[in-house]
């Protein structure tokens, strides 16, 4: 917490009840920020303080947790709530220019903030045993509203309304409908992507990388993989289940998620095999096969019926998925049983096809129970948009941008601290509600 040093005699708190600022004093009590303080005073030194250091950075922070889309809107709430004032540690509204001189100081300490988000995330999985077993990614579109360079003058100077470093991105979906036909979605925006890395059960940030949004996500998951592994290798080892939807569909992750940290890969699967091939035989045998989802079926020697075989389980020490003979475990008759090769069960290596086939194999009940925890990732997005005021924003340039979804991260994050803390536990996903 940024402790202020020494308060007016008669303080705003002892007339009155805070209310709604308690949610403030939640964040503020709980955010592990005296080292970066000091830092900035130190930075300061002798100079006048008019604008204490950390009543500025306290003000800031009441700007994310009451949701103002810009300094001036922070201002003119500070000038009419006297209150606040009080709280944040200031005599006086600080000017625009203050904000974004202390803004652009943060900029070049962004190694000590972003220290702060790591911090939490290391207490908080001290507060919650299982936080980090089942970890959720997934992409963020940022919208930037500002104009894009001009192709036809790209030495213009920067003026602070044209974001210089945002650029193009453009996700195509398709679907099917009930009656069979198919649908495409075009999606197109200008501006940045926040890539995030998620607790799935307590919907709360782990790692986030922000970059332009062209970049494909593929590679920038590896990095966070790496960043995780890093930072918090605890937390790494204590992951069962990597979640992400199709997008981040690649042999190399998985196998990296299985072989490097013994984590267990549940990702959407694209169709990459081409001229309409459905199935493939597993190799050795000559009446298995499976389609690119992993579905395993057996086809009856005697009438070619295909039907498909149960999951068995995944045998770790071999690291083989086994799928048993539907005629034995379902009780079907069939006609070829006695000369089929697979009178019980088979055994199938993952070096099959490590997209294909996964630790947590993708015909099992399991894994599509698993996997519908991934929306977790989708409802904390939602929250940055909504509680957070990405939606809509006045923010210029990458630098900027991952100050600010830093900053809006550890808020979430010492606010869900307070609440595990308060024994508050059932509101740890709430921004909004009092302490």
């Amino acid at each position: 917490m940024a402790v202020i040093l020494q308060r007016k005699l008669f303080g705003w708190e002892e007339i009155e009840e805070l209310g709604d600022l308690q949610r403030l004093l939640l964040v503020l009590e709980n955010l592990p920020d005296e080292n970066l303080m000091k830092l900035l005073e130190n930075d300061r030194g002798n100079g006048r303080n008019d604008y204490p250091v950390r009543g500025v950075w306290n003000a800031i922070l009441a700007g994310i947790v009451y949701q103002h889309p810009s300094i001036e809107s922070l201002r003119r709430e500070l000038a009419r709530n006297g209150q606040l004032r009080s709280l944040c540690g200031l005599t006086r509204v600080p000017p625009s220019w203050v904000f974004s001189r202390f803004l652009q100081k943060l900029i070049e300490y962004q190694t000590e903030v972003f220290a702060i988000f790591d911090t939490l995330v290391e207490q908080i999985r001290e507060l919650l045993p299982e936080f980090g077993s089942v970890l959720a990614i997934d992409g963020k579109a940022l919208e930037t509203h500002a104009n894009p360079r001009s192709k036809n003058a790209p030495s213009l100077p920067k003026d602070g309304r044209r974001d210089n470093d945002a650029d193009h991105c453009r996700k195509v979906y398709h679907g099917q409908n009930e009656d069979g036909s198919t649908w495409t979605k075009v999606v197109r925006w200008f501006g940045f992507r926040l890539h995030l890395i998620v607790d799935a059960q307590y919907e709360l940030p782990v790692a986030f990388e922000v970059e332009q949004a062209s970049k494909n996500e593929m590679p920038v998951a590896h990095d966070l993989l790496d960043t995780l592994n890093r930072v918090h290798p605890e937390l790494l080892e204590d992951c069962t289940y990597f979640l992400g939807d199709r997008g981040l569909d690649d042999g190399k992750l998985i196998k990296k998620l299985w072989d490097e940290h013994e984590i267990k890969a549940v990702i959407d699967i694209r169709n990459m095999w081409k001229d309409g091939e459905e199935t493939r035989l597993v190799c050795g045998e000559n009446n298995v096969a499976y389609n690119y989802c992993g579905t395993v079926y057996c086809y009856c020697p005697v009438t070619g019926i295909r039907r498909e075989m149960a999951y068995g389980g995944f045998e770790r020490d071999r690291e083989t998925l086994k799928f048993r003979c539907p005629a034995a475990h379902y009780g079907i008759d069939c006609q070829g049983k006695e000369q089929c090769s697979v009178k019980g069960s088979i055994r199938i290596s993952m070096e099959e096809d490590r997209r294909i086939f996964t630790p947590l194999a993708r015909p099992s009940y399991k894994w599509k129970s698993i996997y519908k925890m991934r929306s977790s990732v989708e409802r904390v997005n939602g929250r940055l948009d909504v509680s957070f005021g990405f939606e809509n924003h006045y923010i210029r340039g990458l630098t900027k941008m991952k100050m600010r979804c830093g900053l809006a991260l550890m808020v979430m994050l010492a606010m869900a601290k307070g609440r595990i803390l308060e024994k508050q536990e059932d509101k740890i996903r709430s921004l909004v509600q009092a302490a």
